[in-house]
C-alpha cells in the first residue's frame, strides 16, 4: 500500500486564474457530449434544505472510459451575506476510480458560476435566433453576471440590454461590467420589458414567476438557471406549453428544474442536440427554452481541466495524503 501519495488542493485564486471562457465552453461541450452519447454516468442528486436555512446538495457522475469520478458538493446560505461571504458555496472532489483515493479538492464556486454560464452560451449559439438584438435579464447577481457576459460573447448581434433587479433599482456594478459592451436599461416593469425581447436569461433564487405568460412574444429564446431545487420557479404557468423544451438532463429537470411543473411536456436533451441523435431546427415564432438545472458532468470536465493544469504549471498546493 502506497504511503507516498498526495492530494492537490486547489483554491479560488487559482481557479479563477485557469478558467478561460473558451476552454470552460469545450469542457461543457465534451460534457453534454458525453451525456448524449450515454458515455458517461449522472448519479441521482441529493438537494435537501438544512435546519440552519441552507441548501445543501450533491452531484456526482463518472466517465467509466475516462477514468473521471467525482461529485461536486454545494448548496446556498443567505445569511453568508452578513458575514461578508458568497451565500453559494461548492467543493469539487476528484477520485481515482480504481482505488477510491481522493487526487484533488478544487475550489468549486467559480467553477459552478462559469461552467452554468458556458452551459448558457451553448444553448444560446444552438436554439436561439442568431440575430437577437435586445435581452433581459432577471438577476444582477454572480450568475447574471456570468450569463450576460458569456451571452455577449456569443451572440455580438446583442445591442440593447434590460436588466430587473430586486428591487427594481439601478445596480451601479452590474451595469459598469457591461456599459461599454451594450445599451443597459434598468427596468421597472418586467412585463414591459419581456415584451420588448428577443432573449431572456432568468437568473434568480426561483422564488417565483418573474413575469407575466402574455408578455412573451414570438420568436423569443429562455435561458432559464434559477430553478434547481424542488419548489423553486421562475416561469409563470403557460410558458412550457407554449415553448420547445430543452433541458440538460431529462430526470434531473423534472425534479428540480422548470419542468417539474409540467413534468410531462415533451422536451430534448442538449447533449442529443450535440451529438446530432436529435435535430434543431427553429422556426421565426418559435418560443423555445433551455431549462438548466446543471450536470456533474460539466464539474467533472471542468475540474479536470482545473486539475490538469493546475498541475502541468505546478499550481495549487500538494499535501501528503497517504491511503
Amino acid at each position: 500500500m502506497s504511503n507516498d501519495a498526495t492530494l492537490l488542493l486547489v483554491d479560488k485564486h487559482v481557479v479563477d486564474q485557469l478558467l478561460l471562457p473558451s476552454d470552460v465552453i469545450a469542457a461543457v461541450r465534451e460534457a453534454f457530449d458525453l451525456h448524449g452519447q450515454r458515455a458517461g454516468r449522472v448519479f441521482p442528486v441529493v438537494r435537501e434544505k438544512l435546519n440552519k436555512g441552507g441548501i445543501f446538495g450533491i452531484k456526482s457522475g463518472d466517465v467509466g472510459s475516462q477514468d473521471l469520478l467525482g461529485f461536486k458538493a454545494a448548496g446556498f446560505w443567505p445569511m453568508n451575506r452578513t458575514l461578508g461571504g458568497e451565500a453559494h458555496q461548492a467543493t469539487v472532489l476528484l477520485f481515482d476510480p480504481a482505488t477510491g483515493r481522493p487526487t484533488c479538492v478544487i475550489d468549486g464556486n467559480a467553477i459552478t458560476t462559469v461552467r452554468t454560464a458556458a452551459a448558457g452560451a451553448l444553448g444560446l449559439s444552438l436554439l436561439a435566433r442568431q440575430e437577437s438584438t435586445v435581452a433581459t435579464v432577471f438577476g444582477t447577481g454572480i450568475q447574471a453576471k456570468a450569463q450576460l457576459a458569456f451571452a455577449l460573447r456569443t451572440l455580438p448581434s446583442l445591442t440593447h440590454v434590460n436588466y430587473v433587479s430586486l428591487d427594481r433599482e439601478p445596480r451601479e456594478d452590474f451595469e459598469s461590467l457591461f456599459a461599454d459592451q451594450c445599451m443597459l436599461t434598468c427596468a421597472t416593469n418586467a412585463d414591459d420589458a419581456v415584451s420588448q425581447s428577443d432573449l431572456i436569461i432568468t437568473a434568480t433564487i426561483g422564488s417565483g414567476p418573474l413575469f407575466d405568460e402574455t408578455a412573451l412574444r414570438a420568436g423569443t429564446h429562455l435561458n432559464c438557471v434559477g430553478s434547481d431545487t424542488r419548489g423553486k420557479r421562475e416561469l409563470p404557468v403557460g410558458v412550457l406549453d407554449r415553448a420547445r423544451i430543452v433541458v440538460d438532463d431529462l430526470e434531473q429537470a423534472r425534479e428540480v428544474g422548470e419542468l417539474q411543473w409540467a413534468p410531462h411536456t415533451p422536451s430534448i436533451e442538449m447533449g442529443d442536440l450535440i451529438t446530432g441523435r436529435t435535430h434543431w431546427l427553429r422556426a421565426p415564432t418559435d418560443i423555445s427554452v433551455f431549462d438548466m438545472t446543471g450536470l456533474a458532468l460539466q464539474d467533472l470536465t471542468v475540474a479536470r481541466l482545473i486539475q490538469r493544469r493546475a498541475t502541468d504549471l505546478g499550481l495549487g498546493v500538494a499535501v501528503p495524503w497517504p491511503w
